[in-house]
């Protein structure tokens, strides 16, 4: 019996769009926007406070509560854009985003912005996945890195510039402003998204609506967030909730295998956890995203409450960290199809290396002007940051291929953002809870937060230096020799000669496609196409190594 194997030919992605960095722009500027109220609020929540006579809970809820939606809507909203549209759900998430910031701003009562700032998170979940997947399916190659590096640069520089410019807002007319901003961003956005955000065609829809699969993501999610809230907000903390949320999740995974094998399409491919550098990205992301965000949240807490510094003072403390970040992310997204994981793996090195003596110049602070000799540790740590944020999305989604990119950019996101909530909960908690033991010791506060920071950012740089050797030992293992194969029978599987990714005709970085050999055709097996291919990514064909009369060839 006869065995064939069908020939797998690459599909051209065709000419790429001449809009794309103009859209990307666009896309840019809403991240940015999103982003920015992660931090932007912190600096004006006393004022918050008193303007509208809230209790510290509805002040940490107008804080945590963006976060906890932020991150709930991640996944749904990334297979939304999948199904149905990538610019249909970007300028939904912006439009409301816009909308949902002018009820922020004219927010009667506290517990009115609570609910508008638990809407804010929804639009800002719902819009963020669909810019990463846009990336991934606008860009090839080279230029692919160079977008995602400066789309980590304006994470980084979001989220270091959040502080200055609540400052800036707050002394020019009040808490409100931090939300008015929005709307003339927000409407531009709008306007520029709809002339020059390609309409990317939608890839062919699955079958059922996962709902349950939602519903047990969305319940372990929030079940893990919760008690990091409680924490922040110093009172009864319901830490039994986590064990509630390890057993939704595994639920979870159980029920979308279920789902999966019923022919129906589930809420999360869990087949992208084998995609190689998927997993120790995503690892990555969180670890890193629980220590960076807090170095600054802290820096603030401790220059306007230990150093007396007013909230401008502050924000503008931690601009070398944006500057650096800004520098770097810039170089980062040209370097990192050359370097790799390499390039991941320095700027963790980079950030450690400005963290410790952030903070050992914070446990001897005796006064002067500290910012001054925080300035060269911060940019040191900036421009580590900025070669990790965008470098790490790249390798994270760099075998991913594009239908699915909204899902896996969401899955990816929605750690980062668990992980910015542990790490600003263990933060605060190590800063209020030094206070309460040796009062006033602000130097001491700080810097304990600042070495608790430092240990999250190393377990990242565990993380990717154990991803760097694992990838290094698979591309120098020994390839096994094959067994002679006697007329009539056949062989096993083909051979794996070389994982490293290759760029397609587009100059798209293709997925890992192992090449393969086959052995000589015999009698009883006709030469047939070496053609070896994952289903799920383009193939591409391997060098002639047997002549018909099965002799070896050159390659």
């Amino acid at each position: 019996m006869t065995q064939s194997y069908e020939r797998v030919t690459l599909s051209p992605d065709g000419p790429a769009d001449p809009n794309r960095w103009r859209a990307l722009t666009v896309c840019l500027v809403a991240s940015f926007m999103t982003l920015l109220d992660v931090s932007i609020v912190n600096v004006g929540l006393p004022q918050m406070q008193a303007g509208l006579h809230a209790s510290p809970a509805d002040v940490s809820w107008v804080r945590a509560g963006y976060t906890l939606t932020f991150g709930l809507v991640l996944v749904p909203s990334g297979k939304l854009g999948d199904a149905l549209g990538r610019k249909r759900m970007f300028l939904l998430g912006l439009f409301l985003f816009t909308g949902v910031s002018l009820m922020c701003a004219l927010s009667p009562t506290a517990q009115w912005l609570v609910v508008a700032r638990l809407l804010q998170g929804v639009a800002g979940g719902l819009l963020n996945p669909q810019i990463i997947a846009m990336i991934q399916q606008l860009f090839r190659g080279d230029e692919r890195g160079r977008a995602f590096g400066l789309y980590g640069g304006t994470v980084a520089i979001a989220t270091a510039i959040g502080p200055l410019a609540g400052g800036l807002l707050i002394e020019a007319g009040g808490w409100r402003w931090m939300f008015l901003v929005n709307l003339p961003i927000g409407a531009v956005g709008l306007v520029l998204g709809v002339l020059l955000v390609p309409s990317i065609p939608a890839r062919r829809r699955g079958r059922g609506l996962d709902l349950v699969g939602v519903a047990l993501l969305g319940g372990g999610i929030t079940s893990i967030m919760l008690p990091l809230i409680e924490q922040e907000q110093g009172g009864g903390v319901q830490w039994s909730l986590l064990g509630l949320a390890a057993v939704l999740l595994v639920a979870f995974v159980f029920w979308e295998r279920w789902w999966q094998r019923r022919g129906l399409d589930p809420l999360v491919d869990l087949g992208l956890l084998r995609t190689p550098s998927f997993g120790a990205s995503s690892l990555v992301g969180l670890a890193y995203f629980a220590g960076y965000p807090g170095v600054l949240f802290i820096l603030s807490l401790y220059l306007q409450q230990g150093r007396a510094y007013s909230a401008l003072a502050a924000g503008a403390a931690g601009m070398p960290f944006a500057v650096g970040s800004a520098i770097s992310a810039a170089v980062s997204g040209r370097a990192v199809y050359r370097i790799g994981r390499v390039l991941v793996v320095a700027g963790l090195a980079a950030v450690l290396a400005g963290l410790i003596p952030a903070a050992l110049i914070i446990q001897h602070d005796t006064g002067g002007a500290v910012w001054a000799r925080l300035f060269v540790p911060l940019l040191l740590a900036g421009l580590g940051s900025g070669l990790v944020i965008g470098p790490n999305q790249t390798l994270a989604l760099q075998f991913v291929p594009p239908a699915g990119s909204g899902t896996a950019a969401a899955m990816v996101q929605t750690g980062q953002r668990v992980g910015m909530s542990v790490g600003t909960a263990v933060a605060a908690t190590m800063f209020f809870g030094h206070l309460e033991v040796a009062h006033r010791d602000y130097s001491g506060a700080a810097s304990r937060s600042l070495y608790g920071a430092a240990a999250l950012v190393a377990v990242a740089l565990v993380a990717a230096s154990g991803d760097l050797v694992a990838a290094r030992r698979l591309r120098r293992r020994p390839i096994p020799r094959q067994s002679s194969d006697t007329p009539g029978t056949r062989t096993g599987g083909p051979v794996v000669t070389d994982l490293r990714p290759t760029r397609d005709q587009g100059g798209t970085t293709a997925s890992p496609t192992p090449c393969c050999r086959r052995p000589p055709p015999g009698p009883s097996r006709p030469r047939t196409s070496r053609t070896c291919a994952p289903s799920s990514s383009p193939a591409r064909r391997c060098p002639a190594r047997w002549s018909s009369a099965g002799h070896r060839t050159s390659a």
